[in-house]
């Protein structure tokens, strides 16, 4: 089972490729990003209407360094492979690709995606690579936020009890 779910998860020049090549058979292809480090049922949503803007759903999975970076020391809880594995299971994510970056923008702007989108919480204007996509013709949308639902809280309640 893991060697399957270990093809969805690609360098970014085998990335390219893919993207490329299912934009050429006019495939559209949704880019979403982030750390999703205690995957949660606000990440399954979220996921689940990204993927259902287009044909191809590509997820930009911070490094463990990246999520250092954005969250501190003590994270991620869960190392860049597990993530990008738990993310590869589900059937509506078609690749994942790991960036160390702080941002997706390098990454954004070498897949060029037909849709960007991120959660509710952001607007087109703080999207990053929002304006890369929409200059080549692409969507920016935010999609609905799910309350209640974030790895911060979830730490934070487990640390409470």
């Amino acid at each position: 089972m893991f060697q399957q779910l270990e093809s969805k998860i690609v360098s970014l020049s085998e990335a390219q490729v893919l993207c490329n090549n299912w934009k050429s058979n006019a495939l559209k292809v949704v880019f979403t990003n982030g750390c999703f480090d205690i995957l949660h049922s606000g990440h399954l949503q979220y996921l689940s209407e990204a993927s259902q803007l287009g044909n191809k759903l590509v997820v930009g999975l911070n490094a463990d360094i990246s999520v250092k970076m954005l969250k501190g020391e003590a994270r991620p809880i869960n190392n860049e492979t597990a993530r990008a594995q738990m993310l590869a299971a589900l059937f509506f994510v078609d690749l994942v690709v790991i960036f160390s970056e702080e941002t997706p923008k390098n990454l954004i702007e070498a897949l060029t995606p037909n849709i960007l989108v991120k959660g509710g919480d952001y607007t087109i204007d703080t999207i990053v690579g929002a304006d890369h996509v929409l200059k080549n013709g692409g969507q920016v949308l935010p999609l609905s936020f799910v309350q209640g639902f974030s790895s911060t809280n979830i730490i934070n309640k487990i640390k409470s009890e």
